[in-house]
């Protein structure tokens, strides 16, 4: 290919980006990053919480239990990991707060 000299009249093409823009732009990547990743910890422990009540319906059902109980029991052990994932997303956004506040003060 050959080296061909811009025209003069030709504005030039800044590519340093200025600090403040990129502040800017880190910020809105990272509060966006943040959404998403809040989201998706919810839908894994909606997906864990189904798989393992699904699972405990499959081994009552494998022992030949009685409907009612194995209906009750994936019902509990459903319910009981959904909270218990529904609590560590909580306390893991409190402790990340916390930490970020813990920072700016320092």
């Amino acid at each position: 290919m050959r080296n061909r000299k811009p025209d003069t009249a030709q504005m030039t093409l800044d590519l340093n980006p200025d600090d403040e823009l990129e502040r800017i732009i880190e910020a809105r990547v990272a509060e966006r990053a943040e959404a998403q990743a809040l989201s998706w910890r919810f839908r894994l422990v909606v997906i864990e919480s189904v798989m393992i009540a699904s699972l405990v319906l499959a081994a009552g059902i494998a022992l030949d239990l009685p409907i009612s109980k194995t209906l009750t029991g994936a019902l509990t052990v459903g319910v009981g990991c959904f909270l218990t994932g529904l609590m560590l997303i909580g306390l893991t956004g409190a402790a990340s707060r916390l930490l970020a506040k813990l920072r700016r003060k320092s």
